[in-house]
């Protein structure tokens, strides 16, 4: 097997820190992929830092974050780096690629296909813990063993999902308008069936409200927080936060669930909540 490669695509000066962009020649998807890094000044001085992991939703990529949410700022004065990943692979060649990437198939759903033809290069699960984050912690000034979690939408899906899947690789976690049952919601169908095959059983071990139903003790017993906004668009038919909500009162898993009037899915909403959601991270990531 070929050996992980980590190539420094650009960097811009940001607030006393870094905004990088890195491409990573990966082994687990067997394509390039990208990824942004934002360091703070503490790293760039030499001390290894806590970090946050952001997932980003359909449609994204690696520049989504670091262009639109606005964190680097708090990041910066918290001393938290951010990590960045793009959410899928692309030019696989596979046919259909490119008009099933919005809100379906194509987009990477933060798991590893089973199913023909996504399975040769859908490795999102894989490619970041396996591959990404340690490589980040090996050649970066991060500290691996205090990293936080999160993500917006699909990627908030994807941050409850990877955090509840793999106990103690997430010290924090977090979600803005994440996708909380997707095993009973159109865009989670039509993903699960193409990437993991008809067979629903196999779907609830990337379903984060059928992930925290089998818990019988608090996984973050430090509380989780959710951001969402009332007048968000796919709130009724594709986010079920209440679903969620109900997993953790039965599992005794403190949870922060924020319905907030008048805002949307998008990054306006985003921003708006970033601040507290870097303050939740630092609050367990710096005392760890």
């Amino acid at each position: 097997m070929t050996s992980s490669t980590l190539e420094l695509l650009s960097t811009h000066a940001c607030f006393g820190g870094e905004q990088r962009y890195y491409r990573n020649d990966s082994r687990e998807v067997g394509l390039p992929m990208r990824v942004a890094v934002y360091l703070p000044p503490k790293a760039l001085a030499g001390t290894p830092v806590p970090a946050l992991v952001y997932l980003a939703g359909l449609t994204c990529t690696e520049d989504t974050f670091p262009t639109k949410a606005g964190a680097q700022r708090l990041a910066a004065e918290l001393g938290l780096a951010l990590i960045a990943p793009d959410t899928s692979p692309r030019g696989a060649g596979v046919e259909g690629e490119a008009e099933a990437w919005d809100f379906g198939v194509g987009a990477g759903f933060y798991l590893d296909a089973t199913q023909e033809p996504w399975s040769a290069h859908w490795r999102m699960e894989s490619w970041l813990l396996s591959e990404l984050l340690p490589l980040l912690a090996d050649q970066l000034p991060i500290d691996g063993q205090r990293l936080g979690l999160t993500g917006h939408s699909m990627g908030g899906h994807g941050a409850l999902t990877l955090a509840l899947r793999h106990p103690g690789q997430f010290k924090s976690l977090s979600a803005f308008a994440p996708i909380c049952a997707p095993t009973r919601c159109p865009w989670g169908e039509k993903a699960f069936t193409g990437y993991l095959g008809a067979d629903r059983s196999t779907w609830g071990a990337h379903d984060a409200t059928e992930l925290m139903s089998g818990h019988r003790a608090a996984p973050y017993p430090a509380g989780i927080l959710i951001d969402q906004g009332l007048d968000d668009k796919f709130l009724a038919e594709q986010l079920h936060p209440h679903l969620f909500e109900a997993a953790c009162e039965a599992a005794d898993q403190p949870l922060t669930l924020r319905r907030h009037e008048g805002y949307d899915h998008g990054y306006y909403f985003v921003q708006t909540f970033m601040d507290d959601h870097l303050r939740h991270h630092a609050r367990q990531l710096l005392t760890a």
